[in-house]
């Protein structure tokens, strides 16, 4: 960790008191979005990464799904460990019924690490445009036809934007698309916007999914984030069917006012007001995207 803090600054940690939510959630309602870092002794950082987090380890998370009220989770590997998921699958293995994980790989992965990967809960693989630490986009083709014979998807931390073109390239893929925090587009550019339009469309489509999470990095008016509330609902009216929801604990590279993670599930009951549709995105959904049970 001897980068210097203008390459890689240091990110506050989550609230270390979460609270439940004011809601009771259903039985198998599951957070699909999280990572787990650390501890740094077992896990260390990669030097190439665009922000230093504290350490979040795995009796932390548990504590975060137990005070939730949350039965499931998805540990999706943080740019800052690259294509090193020791510590992503340290988790997976200590909890195989409930975590399922997403990696980052490159093209050097073998066959038979893949596939030790799926037999430990991996369920697909990220593509972080937005954070040093990533994997290149070049790539997104060839690894997609690696990972089509286990049911795995992609998914993007990408700012919709710029999917008007980056679209024809999804549309060649074999395998399902899973958008990060509803497009990670500010709430400032609009529902109308030319690439939020193209995500409700593939949406629509029925190959992609979108994460109902990251509020607070999307949203241009600040905490309680109500101005994400059109973005939800329209992708709700695109297809309940294809959406899940995240806590993103713990939250790195956020700046300023730090939400309690109970205060991101009472949101989720204003963005999906309706009870059988959040029970769509809290459970079902989940279940057949990540395969828990099987």
């Amino acid at each position: 960790m001897s980068q210097s803090d203008d390459d890689a600054p240091l990110c506050q940690g989550p609230d270390p008191k979460p609270r439940p939510p004011s809601f009771a959630l259903p039985p198998g309602a599951t957070d699909c979005h999280a990572h787990v870092i650390g501890p740094f002794q077992l896990f260390a950082l990669q030097e190439d990464r665009s922000y230093t987090p504290p350490e979040a380890p795995l009796v932390a998370y548990r504590t975060l799904l137990d005070t939730l009220g949350l039965e499931r989770g998805v540990v999706v590997q943080p740019s800052v460990f690259g294509t090193d998921n020791a510590c992503t699958l340290d988790a997976l293995a200590k909890h195989r019924n409930r975590l399922r994980g997403i990696a980052v790989i490159d093209h050097t992965i073998t066959d038979g690490r893949l596939e030790r990967m799926a037999g430990n809960g991996i369920r697909g693989i990220r593509f972080n445009l937005l954070f040093r630490g990533g994997v290149a986009l070049d790539l997104l083709e060839t690894l997609a036809k690696r990972i089509e014979r286990f049911g795995w998807h992609i998914q993007l931390l990408i700012d919709c934007r710029t999917l008007p073109i980056l679209a024809p390239k999804l549309a060649r893929l074999p395998v399902d698309i899973v958008i990060d925090h509803m497009g990670h587009m500010p709430t400032s550019a609009g529902v109308d916007h030319p690439g939020f339009k193209h995500l409700l469309k593939l949406v629509h489509e029925g190959r992609t999914w979108v994460k109902l999470s990251g509020a607070n990095r999307i949203s241009t008016a600040g905490a309680p984030y109500h101005d994400t509330i059109p973005f939800a609902q329209a992708l709700i009216d695109a297809d309940p069917t294809r959406l899940v929801w995240g806590s993103d604990w713990p939250h790195v590279a956020i700046d300023g006012y730090m939400a309690n993670d109970g205060e991101f599930l009472d949101l989720l009951k204003l963005w999906v007001p309706d009870e059988r549709q959040r029970h769509l995105v809290l459970v079902e959904n989940p279940a057949r995207l990540y395969g828990f049970g099987d």
